[in-house]
């Protein structure tokens, strides 16, 4: 009696599923249908009587002058001087600032002047996609956020190709199948890794996993499931991309352990402004009596700021037997919001706890003339963030002249900081005495052997270059223009 039940209510359940199907199909469809008959009224035509290929990156937060934003307007400039029939379109919520304060932005922080104006399309939902609204599952939260984000920009414009160069990859079905766009992306660092999965798995305490899930394995074991499900969903969205651009050797391994799209992903560095920072002189260091140490990242939790000053506090307390020259930690980033500037209050009440606030400078949101002055003086470039996706500040280092000392692990592991011709281009720590104990080792360095690495490391970066990444970027993107 029970199994005639069940099947006298199956089939009208799979006939009620099969018509809810076919209505949402219908309704997707209008839908697609609707949004592009609002292109046919939003678009205009050219001078030549031809229309403009628009060609939109989504990158909300274009202003912030991090090495994601190099990569922008890289990208937009590399396309204007290769194709002439195409209008660069950026989706915004840099709603404090004008279109042109910020292409005046980009060329005083990056170097970058762009061939023809720039479309801004700005966006008010930005805080949809803030980190801060979702204190609990946070990944989802901003995922669904962006999708949000993603729709108020498809009704405000709706471009031909689109591109995803801030890693919402979640917005790319909407423009892919409502847009009727062709979609690519480039991604900096995938929204959740292999290793992520890994850290909670092993119950690891780290900034994106707090104490009180580690301590339970209950937590744990509930947060694994959510990572899973949000892995099984980043790579569902992930795969519809037509191209799929990726910063590093890291970020291509998660990627396509994810995204399983190995057919159409590629591998392109970040253009690093490296022909700026070889201009630099390199010579033997004249000074022996004062040495600076120089650290170039965003003031963002993942970059680990606190253990540099604890590393930095360790190597002076050690350094300060005897007669030693005289030591300075110069930390250089950019501040993108008031939560930054708080995390930057926190650093130097750290520096204080410790003793050394007066041996360590902040300089932030400063000019490109003045980062490159820093970098031409400092002895040692500093960087500590865990699995860096990249390393734009690494490269930067290098190619100014200093004798970088990296995470061991991500793009300065695997790309950036490895043998050139099998020579030592610089060094790699994980740890406060392990970064203390190199920091130190370079110094004891004589000058020559230093300027030996530094020289190895200068000739290692050309592979990064602007050149580099206009080649390789339009190799990559040229079939979404076919």
């Amino acid at each position: 009696a029970c199994f005639r039940l069940l099947c006298s209510l199956l089939i009208p359940a799979l006939f009620l599923s099969g018509i809810l199907c076919i209505c949402l199909v219908v309704l997707l469809w209008g839908i697609r249908l609707w949004i592009q008959q609002r292109k046919k009224q939003l678009s205009s035509a050219g001078r030549d009587g031809k229309r403009p290929l628009l060609v939109a990156f989504f990158h909300p937060y274009c202003n912030a002058g991090g090495g994601g934003e190099r990569v922008l307007w890289c990208a937009i400039r590399t396309l204007q001087k290769k194709y002439r029939n195409v209008t660069c379109v950026v989706y915004t919520g840099d709603r404090d600032a004008t279109g042109e304060e910020i292409v005046e932005g980009a060329f005083r922080r990056f170097n970058i002047k762009l061939i023809h104006p720039v479309k801004f399309v700005f966006l008010e939902k930005r805080y949809l996609v803030e980190a801060s609204l979702y204190p609990h599952f946070t990944l989802l939260g901003q995922s669904l956020g962006s999708v949000f984000l993603g729709w108020e920009a498809l009704l405000k414009c709706v471009p031909d190709i689109y591109i995803d160069s801030m890693g919402y990859a979640f917005t790319l079905p909407l423009f892919k199948y409502l847009g009727g766009c062709r979609v690519g992306c480039y991604v900096h660092y995938p929204t959740i890794s292999t290793d992520m999965l890994s850290v909670v798995r092993n119950q690891d305490t780290r900034f994106n996993n707090a104490a009180f899930i580690t301590s339970s394995p209950l937590f744990s074991k509930f947060k694994l499931v959510y990572y899973y499900f949000f892995a099984f969903m980043y790579g569902l969205v992930g795969s519809c991309s037509d191209v799929i651009m990726v910063n590093s050797s890291w970020t291509l391994n998660h990627i396509l352990s994810l995204w399983r799209a190995g057919a159409c992903t590629s591998v392109v560095y970040p253009p690093c402004d490296v022909q700026t920072f070889l201009d630099i002189p390199l010579e033997v260091e004249k000074s022996t009596s004062e040495y600076s140490i120089v650290s170039v990242s965003q003031f963002r939790p993942e970059k680990d700021h606190p253990l540099q000053i604890r590393a930095f506090a360790k190597l002076l307390k050690e350094k300060r037997v005897g007669q030693q020259p005289s030591l300075k930690l110069i930390l250089i980033g950019g501040c993108r919001n008031q939560q930054d500037e708080e995390r930057v209050n926190n650093l130097k009440r750290l520096c204080e706890e410790l003793g050394v606030g007066n041996d360590v400078m902040f300089r932030i949101n400063i000019p490109f003339e003045e980062l490159k002055r820093h970098l031409a003086e400092a002895t040692i470039g500093l960087h500590t963030m865990w699995n860096e996706h990249f390393g734009i500040g690494v490269v930067e280092c290098m190619a100014a002249g200093t004798v970088i000392l990296a995470h061991n692990s991500g793009g300065p592991k695997l790309d950036i900081v490895v043998s050139y011709e099998g020579h030592v281009t610089g060094f790699l720590a994980d740890s406060e005495d392990n970064y203390a104990e190199m920091m130190a080792y370079i110094l004891s360095l004589s000058p020559e052997k230093r300027l030996e690495i530094r020289e190895n490391a200068r000739r290692s970066v050309h592979r990064f270059s602007n050149q580099h990444f206009e080649d390789t970027f339009l190799l990559s993107v040229e079939p979404l223009f076919k």
